[in-house]
């Protein structure tokens, strides 16, 4: 166990710094130049080319590349070319509030779909599964912004119920917070309990048409049990795969619920940011939403390895023999 965390934990910091070296070059090919864009098509050469020297434009890409990862490492994210304002300033405000949403969806979404997949993969073949699998498909193939938008249109437009804007701010009390975070948590809702529970439903389905779970049903033992006792141990390494990836597409996947609700987090900070050639912020948020990633795909391989039935008894046959 602990060469396989090191074995993952030395790949999870070359792959950081493969995505560092590929968020620098992406940003250093793109057409135009930052300064022009930052001081407008009207400023004078001079005044362009003092702020290239302010920005450090004019040095070597590879001096500018270490020079930021340096930084980066220590918590120095370099300072926002429109407003000026440190990026680490303008991360932790944002990253707030996209952790409030992207937890909220979670805890909710979490349960709902594994039950929900367990549900249907109990009555494999019967009424609740093929109703539950026509859903959850339906559900999968429905675009983000095309259920924000009916939920705006119908919950806040008509009924009004919840504001069409999820604004926040530091002081905002407990019940004004929740009915802000409604509409968008809502949202990603559906879409994450549809994917979630139609994978959880594929995997246990799989492991009860296995030899053991067909044995075990000929010793007259019920689906439920199996489930409980053997299949949903088994179930959770392929199962945390699948909620990491759709947590960390909470994090930095939520561009259009957050375009749609005007919600302050860390995917419209990026897109606004694109918007403005703002580069200091791309790549900060670049790195933020790579380590999401690359973070919640380790910890899933650590739960699959630790829950993995087969390298637990070769364990202890290793064990026993020696």
């Amino acid at each position: 166990m602990t060469r396989f965390l090191i074995e993952r934990v030395l790949l999870a910091v070359l792959v950081l710094w493969l995505v560092s070296v590929l968020v620098f070059v992406g940003c250093e090919i793109l057409p135009g130049d930052v300064a022009q864009l930052a001081l407008g098509q009207y400023a004078t050469p001079e005044n362009v080319a003092a702020l290239r020297v302010q920005l450090g434009l004019d040095r070597p890409a590879p001096e500018r590349y270490v020079n930021w990862l340096v930084g980066m490492s220590r918590g120095d994210w370099g300072h926002s070319i429109t407003t000026k304002v440190p990026v680490a300033t303008m991360l932790v405000e944002r990253a707030g509030n996209t952790l409030r949403l992207a937890g909220t969806t979670t805890l909710v979404a979490v349960p709902l779909s594994i039950g929900l997949g367990l549900l249907m993969s109990l009555g494999t073949g019967g009424r609740v599964d093929r109703l539950g699998s026509i859903v959850v498909l339906g559900l999968s193939a429905t675009p983000e912004f095309l259920i924000g938008t009916l939920g705006v249109l119908l919950l806040a437009v008509k009924l009004h119920w919840f504001p069409a804007v999820s604004y926040l701010t530091p002081d905002s009390g407990l019940w004004a917070t929740m009915k802000a975070l409604f509409l968008p948590v809502a949202t990603l809702v559906i879409v994450v309990t549809a994917q979630i529970a139609r994978m959880t439903r594929a995997i246990i389905s799989d492991l009860l048409g296995q030899p053991f779970a067909e044995m075990a049903m000929l010793k007259g033992n019920a689906p439920w049990r199996i489930v409980s006792v053997h299949a949903l141990i088994m179930a959770v390494g392929p199962i945390a795969n699948v909620v990491a990836l759709n947590v960390a597409y909470l994090i930095s996947g939520v561009v259009v619920v957050e375009t749609i609700f005007a919600y302050p987090g860390l995917a419209r900070l990026m897109t606004d940011a694109v918007q403005a050639r703002d580069m200091p912020i791309v790549q900060a948020c670049a790195m933020i939403f790579s380590a999401a990633y690359v973070l919640l795909i380790l910890l899933a391989d650590i739960l699959a390895n630790a829950f993995d039935v087969r390298g637990t008894t070769a364990r202890h046959r290793g064990g026993t023999l020696s």
